[in-house]
């Protein structure tokens, strides 16, 4: 039994003595299989979208011919498309900005004010509706925001009916009812969204030295000097890592423009009709190009405010 044992063992021991000398050969065995998963099975699949986006379409047949144009790239500058592309990107900086007001006292009170008990009760209370489905929650809002659903019983409790329907008529904004404007549409995109930027600007508080804070108001400083000097400028690289989150989902979804708010399409649904109900895929390969580039110009921009180290 021991000869056997030495004699298997030695095999391995040679292996791990090879391996140690050669961390280089390591890294290979260790990195290698997930960066060829990752370069042909993810990039792959992407540039081969992307490819897709030269193709033409025959409208009459209804099929994709393999003859190589830039026609659908143009297209994406139509109006009616372009339009498209400014709605949904007004939309993804709509819900950011709201996201970070209303995301930024709650996390301050999380990483200053509260006891460890309420610190786990707001975690709790933050990631819970992140375990319920998507889905689920998409279809609720639509429910809420309904006429005679409970938002509009609220605002009757609050006599605030008469100023909703006031507020349903502006341009951009309204509509029938909420369920159906674009102000509901914002509201549901920004409550799904809210956990994503609540957690990193925690994160980034709670990594303010609170000796800082205790220096600032020991030199005279006042709340609002503080904040505006001290705390806001650590805590802005967690704000814009979770702007990355709210910005880039925003941008792709198209499960909630087609449930709430009016008629018109985003990027995420126009490219789901292309695809699923007309089958143009070379247009709607080539509009995925849009979000790409816009989220990776806005990955370069919160690279430089220190996003990704707040992450």
């Amino acid at each position: 039994m021991t000869g056997n044992a030495i004699y298997l063992g030695t095999p391995l021991r040679r292996l791990a003595g090879l391996l140690y000398r050669r961390s280089g050969l390591l890294l290979a065995i260790l990195l290698g299989p997930p960066l060829i998963w990752f370069c042909v099975v993810y990039l792959g699949s992407l540039l081969a979208l992307l490819w897709q986006g030269f193709y033409s379409f025959d409208d009459f047949s209804m099929s994709v011919l393999p003859k190589l144009t830039l026609a659908n790239y143009g297209k994406i500058f139509d109006h009616a498309n372009f339009d498209i592309v400014l709605r949904t990107l007004a939309m993804a900086s709509s819900v950011t900005i709201a996201a970070a007001a209303i995301s930024f006292p709650i996390a301050y009170y999380m990483a200053r004010y509260a006891s460890p008990q309420m610190k786990g009760f707001f975690y709790i209370g933050v990631m819970l509706p992140m375990w319920a489905s998507y889905i689920v929650k998409a279809y609720s809002w639509t429910v809420i925001l309904a006429k005679g659903g409970i938002f509009y019983w609220l605002l009757g409790k609050l006599h605030l009916a008469t100023t909703m329907d006031a507020l349903l008529t502006l341009p951009y904004i309204g509509g029938s009812t909420l369920s159906t404007s674009n102000l509901g549409r914002f509201l549901v995109f920004t409550y799904i969204w809210l956990p994503f930027m609540i957690l990193p600007i925690q994160a980034a508080l709670e990594r303010v030295p609170p000796n800082l804070v205790q220096a600032s108001m020991d030199l005279g400083a006042r709340g609002a000097q503080t904040f505006r000097h001290v705390i806001w400028p650590l805590a802005f690289p967690g704000v814009v890592a979770g702007s990355i989150f709210t910005f880039s989902l925003t941008l792709g979804d198209y499960i909630i423009p087609s449930l709430v708010g009016p008629p018109g399409l985003f990027i995420g649904s126009f490219v789901y009709v292309q695809q699923g109900a007309v089958g143009n895929i070379p247009l709607a390969a080539a509009f995925t190009v849009v979000p790409i580039v816009l989220v990776t110009i806005y990955l370069a921009i919160a690279k430089r405010f220190g996003a990704f180290d707040a992450l």
